[in-house]
This record gives structure tokens, C-alpha cells and sequence, in this order.
């Protein structure tokens, strides 16, 4: 028997009105675990309409008492870690190792946004003009939002809501309906740490939803993370709506291996950034660029044998590497892909299509692990976001050769070079097109207090995700210029004095 999930409104769980429901899979099992609500245009403006009255109050509260609040959500994420990762890798399907790295990523956000104090402090200048004093405040814009997607369903939604409600804002939460639990469990944390009810609402819901989001004229600010073409309507629809938005869309990010590289911790690297979590990250590496034949053919000799040792199976086997993929559909596509490099000439040194399922588990969504070779850059396994277990290798004759390639390709998320030379490591970060570079580290997300984000159409819009660009995006500046007269120093005057 399936459960029905609920909206989380104003502080309690609240069951859908709108009669739309989505299933909710666990993908090592392939069976239906659970329904989640669909919310209506209604139900989405309502939800506004609350965290709009309730946030006035919120804003009011001075910084280091919010902060507070993010301090007591700290210690319960601490205390509740087992319990999130587990409920997270049953709808996600990750390694429970993994669902904890999910979580803990979203908890040093949290941890940075204890700053807000400081954070939010202004500038001040004294003596501007004759009496003049000078100085700006930062302010929340009132109500924002953020869609956050289904392979990261703690950390995203952390990034979002934290450092929006630090800074004062409510926050409207829609977070992704193949896996909703979590979410929905970080609101209850959130109100346990002491947050008032109405500043965090979790809304579920489809493209409904979110289009009601982007339509309502309260909502003022609005983050994703998603694929590029939902990106780029979310961006569309939102600015067209005069709403200050940042979305970040996919990706395929490239290593580029140099002949002086370490063979052996390039090797790990790849291994570790190409199939961990199934490839479902909008930072795995699924493209590696070894340049020369000769440094080519060292890689792949050490791929394979790792690649062929992975074990594939469900979060409560402590010795998987990666779990299952999403859906079904998802499966589908990541095979389609993978025929459309076999039919284009590529060679698939590893095929992972006929990996035999975990026992107990064959319903799930499996897919084995994939390695091709000789891939080139008309290919659709090049130019496509697979989002799955598939490294690409594409060889390169020279360095100028794979740089090009990593220039040249549409996205622009994240980006690896493994070598030992620093001057190239150094050119290379100096010249790349690509918004978070990684040197002999191959999945190069940034700490909490250092900003995530994108280049060409793997970002859109002016300010990153976390670290001060967050503190940024969800405040505005007031600068306020001021005089006072002169002259009440010198006490009262009781002479009456002529007319000048």
C-alpha cells in the first residue's frame, strides 16, 4: 500500500486540494512507494499569500536571532543525518555514503549563513560632504522561491532556502515530485531549530506549479537547478515578470589529462567523478581528454579493469559503488545514447547494457557502467548530457587541441586538468571558458564560503549559488544619504533675532 505525501504549509503537513498526484518510485526496486500532490494555481498562491504576511516579522528579527535558527538546524542535521540520508536514497536511489555526502554538502551552506550578522552588514562613510554621513543597507526582497531538482534533494534545497531566509526573505519551496520526503524533512527541522511558521513552504508540484511561481507577482526571486532548456524558460518567464532570477542548467564537464599526469590518481579520479551517483551530477566528469595516443592508451588501460570491479546494487549494501538510475525512463534514455555512439563509429571499450541486477532487486532501474573511446565531437554522446554512467573519451593531439574542445563546447559548468606542471595547470585555469576549475581535483565544487555556478548554458543570470553571491542575490541595497543641521550643539538662543 502506497502513502500519500502532503504540502508543508505554514508550519503543519497539509494534503493536497487539487485531486493530481505523481508516484513516487523506489528506483532499486522499480516499485511505487508513495504518491505526492500536485498543487494547483491555487494552492501555490495561497501559499505565497501566507509566507508573505508572515515575513514582515521575520525581516524584523535582527540578524543574529535568525542566525540562531540556523545554528539549532545544524545540530538536528546532525542528529537526524542516518535518517535523512536513508529516507533520501530510497527516492533517490544513492549509496547511503552518498545520501550523507548529499546532506552534509547542504549543511556547511547552512553552516555559512550562521554568518549572517556580518554578512549582511553595510557600508559607511563618514564626512561624505559638508555634514554629509553615507552609508548602505542590505534588505530581504520579501517572498522568494526556489525549484531545486531530483539528484541532489537535500543539499540544492539547503542552498536555496538557507541563505534566502537569513537574510530576512520567506521562502517557497518546489522541490522535485520523483523525490519529496527529504525536503519535506528538512521543513520540520527547520521548524523544530525555532523558524516561525509561514517563512518556509513546501509546495509540490509540476510545470502547474511552477509556472505559478514564476506568474505570481509576490514572489520576487526565483532559483534553479535543472536541465538547460527548463533553465532557459525558467529565466524567460521569470525576468519577463520582473523577477530577479538565477538558474543553472547541465552540463559536460571535461578532464583533461596531460602526458605527465599521475596515470594511477587520473585513473581514481575518473573512476570516482564519472560513476559515482550513477553520473546523475550536473558536476560529474563524463568526459576525459587524455592528450596523445600514447597517454590515451596508458588511461584506458587503467580504466578498465577499475571500471570492470565496480559493484552496482542498492543504498543498504554497504559495498555498492553507485545505486540504480531515477526511472525508467531514465535507464532508456542513457541506453539510447549509448547506441547512438556505437551506430556513430565510437568504440565502447566497457558496455555496461547487460549488467545482470542485484539479486532481490531486478525491477530496479540499473544501468552497468559505460566506457567508450575514440569519441568525437559530432557525436551525440559528446554534445548530449547523458546523465548517466557513461565516461566519453575523446583523444587530443595536443593541449591547445583539448582546451579547444572544453572551449568549445556549449556548457561551461566544471572543469578538471590533471598534471604536473604548473605552469600549463596555470594557463589552463587562467583561459578557460568555465565557471569552477578543478587542478588535480576532478569534481571541483566549492566550499560553502566560495560561490557555485556555471558559464555559458550552464548558467544564467549574475550571481552564483552559496557564499556571498547568495547574501547578494537575496537582498537588495538601500544607500541612504544624510544631513543634519547644525547649530543645537550650541544650546537655545534667547534673543530674538532679525529677520536676515
Amino acid at each position: 500500500m502506497t502513502t500519500d505525501l502532503s504540502h508543508w504549509i505554514d508550519g503543519a503537513h497539509v494534503k493536497g486540494g487539487s485531486g493530481r498526484f505523481a508516484d513516487i518510485y523506489n528506483p532499486a526496486t522499480g516499485e511505487v512507494q508513495a504518491r505526492v500532490p500536485l498543487a494547483s494555481v491555487d494552492e501555490v498562491n495561497a501559499a505565497v499569500a501566507s509566507a508573505a504576511a508572515a515575513q514582515p516579522d521575520w525581516a524584523a528579527t535582527n540578524p543574529q536571532r535568525r542566525a540562531r535558527v540556523m545554528m539549532e538546524f545544524v545540530r538536528l542535521l546532525n542528529r537526524d543525518m542516518d535518517k535523512l540520508a536513508e529516507a533520501l536514497s530510497k527516492e533517490h536511489g544513492k549509496t547511503f555514503v552518498d545520501a550523507k555526502g548529499d546532506v552534509q554538502r547542504g549543511l556547511e551552506v547552512v553552516e555559512f549563513c550562521i554568518g549572517a550578522p556580518h554578512l549582511l552588514k553595510g557600508e559607511y562613510t563618514d564626512g561624505a560632504g559638508p555634514g554629509i554621513d553615507m552609508y548602505s543597507m542590505r534588505q530581504p526582497l520579501g517572498v522568494a522561491a526556489g525549484i531545486t531538482p531530483f539528484n541532489f534533494p537535500a543539499m540544492i534545497p539547503m542552498w536555496k532556502f538557507a541563505p534566502a531566509i537569513s537574510c530576512g526573505n520567506a521562502f517557497i519551496l518546489k522541490p522535485s515530485e520523483r523525490d519529496p520526503s527529504v525536503p519535506l524533512m528538512l521543513a520540520e527541522l527547520m521548524k523544530e531549530a525555532g523558524l516561525p511558521d509561514g517563512i518556509l513552504q513546501v509546495v509540490n508540484g509540476d510545470k502547474e506549479a511552477v509556472d505559478a511561481i514564476l506568474d505570481n507577482q509576490t514572489v520576487q526571486a526565483v532559483g534553479f537547478v535543472g536541465s538547460t532548456p527548463i533553465a532557459a524558460y525558467i529565466y524567460e518567464r521569470g525576468c519577463a515578470n520582473g523577477k530577479r532570477v538565477q538558474c543553472f542548467g547541465g552540463a559536460k564537464n571535461h578532464m583533461i589529462v596531460m602526458p605527465d599526469a599521475d596515470m594511477d590518481q587520473a585513473a581514481d579520479a575518473l573512476i570516482g567523478a564519472g560513476y559515482g551517483a550513477a553520473g546523475e551530477r550536473c558536476m560529474a566528469i563524463s568526459v576525459a581528454v587524455p592528450v596523445g595516443d600514447e597517454t590515451a592508451d596508458r588511461l584506458i588501460e587503467k580504466l578498465v579493469p577499475r571500471i570492470e570491479k565496480l559493484n552496482v546494487g542498492p543504498w543498504s549494501d554497504e559495498g555498492a559503488d553507485y545505486g540504480p538510475v531515477i526511472t525508467a525512463a531514465a535507464r532508456e534514455n542513457i541506453h539510447r545514447l549509448v547506441q547512438t555512439g556505437i551506430d556513430a563509429g565510437a568504440k565502447l571499450v566497457v558496455d555496461g547494457r547487460d549488467m545482470a541486477a542485484p539479486q532481490g532487486y531486478e525491477g530496479g532501474f540499473w544501468v552497468g557502467p559505460h566506457l567508450f573511446d575514440h569519441v568525437t565531437p559530432d557525436m551525440d554522446i559528446y554534445r548530449k548530457e547523458i546523465f548517466g554512467p557513461v565516461l566519453s573519451t575523446v583523444r587530443a593531439k595536443s593541449y591547445e587541441e583539448a582546451l579547444g574542445l572544453a572551449m568549445d563546447h556549449e556548457y561551461g559548468n566544471g572543469t578538471a586538468i590533471f598534471t604536473r606542471d604548473g605552469d600549463a595547470a596555470r594557463d589552463f585555469a587562467s583561459r578557460i571558458n568555465i565557471g569552477m576549475v578543478g587542478i588535480n581535483v576532478p569534481i571541483p565544487v566549492p566550499l560553502a564560503y566560495h560561490t557555485f555556478g556555471g558559464w555559458k548554458k550552464s548558467g544564467f543570470g549574475d550571481l552564483n549559488q552559496h557564499g556571498t553571491d547568495a547574501f547578494r542575490f537575496y537582498t537588495r541595497t538601500k544607500t541612504v544619504t544624510a544631513r543634519w543641521p547644525s547649530g543645537i550643539k550650541e544650546g537655545g538662543e534667547f534673543n530674538f533675532k532679525a529677520m536676515e
